[in-house]
């Protein structure tokens, strides 16, 4: 089964947002959702701290919020060919 990395914080609206975008569409393609936690971790916090929520495919594609749910279909499709 595939994978998705979102990265999220702590008390992160945005990031609510996005996995309820998200998670319908991993069960219509077949693909589960990794979600890390940047708070404990300094070096993800460096890398992501002020673009959070962000999806990462497993090709390394990173995703910054705002994104739709068209362009995580296009993801999960191509990744599925």
């Amino acid at each position: 089964m595939r994978q998705l990395i979102l990265y999220t914080g702590n008390h992160c609206s945005l990031c609510d947002q996005a996995k309820m975008l998200i998670y319908p569409l991993l069960t219509e393609y077949g693909w589960t959702l990794e979600e890390i936690n940047i708070a404990n971790n300094a070096a993800l916090k460096n890398k992501y701290g002020s673009r959070i929520p962000v999806v990462v495919t497993p090709g390394g594609e990173e995703k910054d919020w705002p994104f739709t749910s068209g362009q995580i279909k296009r993801v999960l499709k191509a990744d599925n060919l």
